[in-house]
């Protein structure tokens, strides 16, 4: 009966995702316009998930048949595949759904009732993504552990959740950025139309992105995280016994009961659903007040439930409070990289300014600016989470670093329900700006967007430090699985295996960004090709053709995201058979050092990209229209694919390889 605590708590998150879907159904839609524009972005990005979806599903075959016929794995480990994958696609269809219906009621609150109400109605739609993702996540990994009674076969959950979200993450990266890129540069540098005109023939396209890319894509990213690091703490967790030594700092775990760690992690898993739920309800806004304070409250009160929950939970189950401190590391350091990214990517403080600036003398000074932030961004995160995994191990040892990571991931259901907020409340103000609603709407709007913005980039950086974690737990479960005591760097294929993983991410950087350069010139044309030959789009007499630019970004996502989602599956197989699990170590330990440092710097660096360019529209520089304006954008169209694309989807990359040869750990063993 232990056991099933943790899954009752993933229903009731589900049952909390329902409450406020029905909040977010109750609020009006507005007026016809609001409504044709919001249904264009309501289908485009449906569409868009169905097609994706079917693709997915002939990988999903052939990955079937083949665990089915590798030795030492077999079918229950299909099966937890399956259900991984088929979780992960519900996540992410149920929280983009809400999503794309939130964002014209969170404009059409905003027009009838103000600041308070439209904050509630996108953070509730927000809240659906959250909860759905750490709801199916817990249910997941808890029953399929019930049933099969093996962490070895629930890695298979780990390998379907991971695939989903690496293709999600890419496929939807490359669907926004490609509009984006086309809408920005045509629209705003060429034809010199403000943002999310109607006129823009890529301005619907731009907005479904924002939903495919931002939520979908980044629910599917943390929920793999979420799944990979209770699965390296469950792996781990059943290494120990009563009576062992916690860490390096002395203690003893005093338990009754084998399986006491194991429970141990799903129980905290548990309370950070809880936590998150009780954060959500501390969600409120007041008229003429700061939405960031608001969140923020949310977010806080959900840490310390986790932090003092946790304390009790390390002295009354596992008889020493050492685990706590592993769990408050990563909960702090999760904070920290927040915090941090803030710092470099926030138009408050220098970082930004200073690109700003540098836009007063053209587009590459702009460039070599963005990419010294982005560079130097990665210096002080990487100390934060060697402290966290210094104090982490010496506190519990390897399971101490899956504790943190499960630690920071533990309100993940607040997390998630803060960022999906950003998008919803950009797509709110492009539907009122769109339908021409008052300035005083729009500019409520605005006030909820800006705050998105810094959300979306703590999001980020909370999505980097728990992908370093979770790969590094995962890592030591796999380390485990093989009977790796130690990597030894005079082995000759263990370079081999160093240099090739550390290589890797740039491999992969390099065909996503390839993809956004392709996908944003067929949308260029596509755009240019509009104005050109109907005069009356530019005139206010006709209407562009929306769907074909939609169709432009959808058919070049599915297209491009196959070969770089392969290549994190095929690479560790591949090493793995050939050159051995001392290898596939090597290659591991060197795609998670140079991974963390790429997926830092890209995503800092086109953040602070982006908001330089919405500094110098807030009137400094010259402001809209300026020289160094036009410069800025160049810079935030070079950093879209860094900061949507290519950046986040590195944190999937890292983790996919990572589950890949944890599952295939018993083929490796058998060579």
């Amino acid at each position: 009966m232990e056991l099933w605590i943790a899954p009752i708590i993933g229903v009731v998150a589900l049952l909390v995702a329902f409450f406020y879907t029905a909040r977010v159904n109750k609020v009006s839609v507005g007026t016809d316009r609001m409504k044709e524009i919001a249904s264009y972005i309501h289908e485009g990005a449906m569409a868009f998930l169905t097609r994706e979806y079917k693709m997915m599903a002939i990988f999903i075959v052939v990955v079937l048949v083949i665990l089915c016929v590798t030795p030492g794995l077999g079918f229950q480990t299909a099966i937890c595949f399956l259900v991984g994958a088929l979780f992960s696609i519900l996540a992410g269809f149920f929280g983009m759904n809400v999503a794309t219906k939130a964002n014209v009621r969170t404009a059409s609150a905003a027009k009838d009732s103000g600041m308070n109400k439209a904050l509630s109605t996108a953070f509730s739609g927000g809240a659906v993504m959250g909860m759905c993702v750490v709801g199916l996540g817990l249910i997941g990994v808890s029953v399929l552990y019930i049933i099969f009674k093996d962490t070895a076969i629930v890695t298979g959950f780990g390998l379907g959740a991971s695939s989903m979200a690496l293709f999600g993450r890419v496929g939807g990266g490359i669907y926004t950025k490609a509009a984006d890129v086309g809408a920005d540069l045509v629209g705003k540098v060429e034809a010199g139309i403000p943002e999310d005109d109607p006129r823009n023939p890529a301005v619907i396209a731009d907005n479904v992105g924002d939903n495919v890319g931002d939520v979908a894509g980044m629910g599917s990213d943390l929920f793999e995280s979420y799944v990979g690091a209770i699965i390296s703490a469950l792996t781990l967790g059943m290494t120990i016994k009563s009576g062992a030594e916690v860490g390096n700092w002395g203690g003893v775990y005093s338990f009754t009961g084998e399986s006491t760690p194991l429970l141990f992690a799903l129980y905290l898993a548990a309370i950070g659903i809880v936590a998150a739920i009780i954060g959500t309800f501390f969600v409120r806004g007041k008229e003429g007040g700061n939405p960031q304070k608001a969140l923020n409250m949310g977010t806080y009160v959900s840490g310390v439930i986790v932090i003092v929950a946790s304390y009790f939970l390390s002295q009354n189950m596992l008889g020493t409070w050492m685990p706590f401190v592993s769990i408050i590391s990563g909960l702090i350091v999760g904070i920290i990289i927040g915090q941090l990214t803030e710092y470099y990517t926030s138009e408050k403080y220098k970082a930004v300014k200073h690109i700003a600036q540098q836009s007063e003398t053209g587009s590459a000074t702009t460039v070599i600016a963005g990419l010294a932030v982005g560079m130097k961004s990665t210096a002080l995160p990487l100390i934060a989470i060697g402290v966290a995994i210094f104090l982490a191990y010496s506190a519990a040892g390897l399971f101490g670093i899956a504790l943190a990571a499960v630690g920071m991931l533990s309100t993940c259901g607040m997390t998630i329900a803060v960022d999906a907020y950003g998008p919803i409340a950009d797509n709110a103000g492009g539907i009122a700006e769109m339908s021409e609603l008052p300035e005083e709407v729009r500019n409520i709007t605005d006030q909820l967007d800006a705050v998105g913005n810094t959300t979306a980039a703590i999001g980020k950086g909370f999505a980097i430090g728990s992908a370093a974690l979770t790969a590094l737990g995962l890592f030591a479960s796999y380390a485990e699985a093989v009977g790796l005591e130690m990597i030894s760097l005079l082995d000759p294929m263990v370079i081999i295996g160093l240099l090739l993983g550390a290589m890797l991410p740039f491999l992969f950087s390099a065909m996503t960004m390839e993809a956004v350069g392709d996908a944003a010139n067929d949308m260029i044309e596509e755009v240019r090709r509009q104005f050109r030959e109907d005069a009356g789009i530019m005139a206010g007499t006709s209407k562009p053709d929306y769907a074909r630019c939609v169709d432009i970004s959808t058919g070049a996502a599915l297209k491009k995201m196959l070969p770089p989602g392969l290549l994190a599956i095929v690479a560790p197989l591949i090493i793995g058979l050939l050159l051995g699990a001392e290898a596939l170590g090597g290659l591991l330990a060197g795609a998670l050092s140079s991974g963390v440092l790429m997926a830092i710097m890209m995503s800092n660096a086109g953040g602070a990209w982006d908001n330089a360019k919405k500094y110098i529209e807030s009137g400094v520089h010259g402001g809209k229209g300026s020289d160094a304006h036009k410069a800025a954008v160049v810079g935030d169209t070079v950093g879209d694919p860094f900061k949507d694309t290519s950046g986040p989807s590195i944190n999937i990359l890292i983790k996919l390889m990572t589950i890949v040869s944890l599952v295939f750990a018993p083929l490796f063993m058998s060579l």
